[in-house]
């Protein structure tokens, strides 16, 4: 991710003043690292939990033991979920962000379900936007993919609540 993408990114979260916390769990906090030597961070993240495992997305932010055994950790339902319960321990966050996926082989792959992919729950002042993605590459690279994927769609959706009159969010 280039410094210049991030630095652009925290300006519009500065420039609508809006906050941002994040829930990563195939990303190990990369999504947040690399946010941080932005100018104005401090202003803009107000903080990011890694749950890699899945009893640390039951226990600090409310993931049900159901959705993870039905849907599996790496799933839209259980990014959903990780999205909803970072909203309720930071409610004045107003954009949230939950990452899971699938980044080597084992866990939940399946053929519909390959290493590479990943699912993106961003909560916006309310509105769930949802994103499952096949990244391509190698291992080592889909951290970094992941990221920029992240920062791309919140750029978006930052701009089109800047051409809408009343900060409405449009889904994609």
């Amino acid at each position: 991710m280039k410094s210049s993408s991030v630095d652009n990114l925290v300006k519009q979260f500065l420039q609508h003043k809006l906050t941002l916390a994040l829930a990563e769990s195939c990303t190990c906090g990369w999504v947040a690292a690399q946010l941080a030597p932005a100018q104005g961070i401090s202003e803009v993240l107000l903080g990011s939990v890694v749950t890699y495992h899945g009893e640390a997305k039951q226990r600090l932010l409310g993931v049900k033991k159901k959705t993870l055994d039905t849907y599996s950790a790496e799933s839209q339902q259980t990014t959903n979920e990780m999205a909803q319960g970072l909203q309720q321990q930071l409610p004045t966050a107003d954009v949230c962000v939950a990452i899971t996926g699938l980044f080597g082989p084992g866990a939940s792959e399946t053929p519909d379900k390959p290493s590479g992919t990943v699912f993106v729950t961003m909560l916006v002042e309310g509105r769930a936007q949802e994103y499952r993605e096949l990244l391509p590459g190698p291992t080592d690279k889909l951290r970094d993919q992941a990221a920029e994927f992240i920062y791309t769609k919140l750029g978006e959706l930052l701009s089109r609540r800047q051409e809408s009159p009343v900060g409405e969010v449009h889904g994609s």
